[in-house]
C-alpha cells in the first residue's frame, strides 16, 4: 500500500538520526491522485494536486510559525536515469525546520489536523527523506 504518513518507528528513527542542535531538512517526493478523495466522502471536482495545494497553503503558515521554510519545490519533468517511461513522482520539495522539535510541533498541532485532510485527499504516495545539510554532510564525511 502506498505510504502517505510516517509510521511511529520511522518517527522514532528520525529522532535518533537528526542533529541534537541544528536544522532538519526533509525531502518530499510526491505523487498525486488523479482526483481528490476525501475520507469523509465529500464530493469535489478537485484533482489530487489541487487538494494538496490547499494543504500546502495552510501548512506553510504553520511551518513559518516555528521558524521553518520551504527551501525549494518543483514539478518533475523528464526521467534522465532509470527505466520508466514517465517520472515516478509529480513534485519534489525540500522543507527546512530549525530543529526536530519544530517539526514535531507542527505535526502535533490542532491546526495541522485541520489542513491534513487535504493532504490525505490529494496524495497517492509520498517518500519523506531526512537529508543532512551541507555542513552536516561535510562533518559526517570528516569523521
Amino acid at each position: 500500500m502506498p505510504a502517505t504518513k510516517p509510521r511511529p518507528e520511522q518517527i522514532q528513527k528520525l529522532a535518533t538520526q537528526v542533529p541534537e542542535d541544528g536544522p532538519v531538512y526533509l525531502l518530499n517526493l510526491l505523487r498525486f491522485k488523479p482526483h481528490a478523495e476525501y475520507a469523509d466522502g465529500r464530493m469535489t471536482d478537485l484533482t489530487g494536486e489541487q487538494a494538496y495545494a490547499i494543504y500546502v497553503e495552510g501548512v506553510s503558515k504553520l511551518i513559518a510559525s516555528v521558524g521553518g521554510r520551504l527551501v525549494w519545490n518543483g514539478r518533475c519533468n523528464t526521467l534522465v536515469i532509470g527505466d520508466d517511461d514517465e517520472p515516478p513522482w509529480d513534485s519534489v520539495a525540500i522543507v527546512e525546520y530549525p530543529r526536530l522539535e519544530a517539526y514535531q510541533k507542527v505535526r502535533g498541532s490542532a491546526d495541522y489536523g485541520d489542513v491534513h485532510v487535504h493532504r490525505e485527499a490529494g496524495l497517492a504516495h509520498q517518500l519523506l527523506i531526512h537529508c543532512l545539510s551541507p555542513e552536516q554532510a561535510q562533518a559526517a564525511l570528516s569523521r
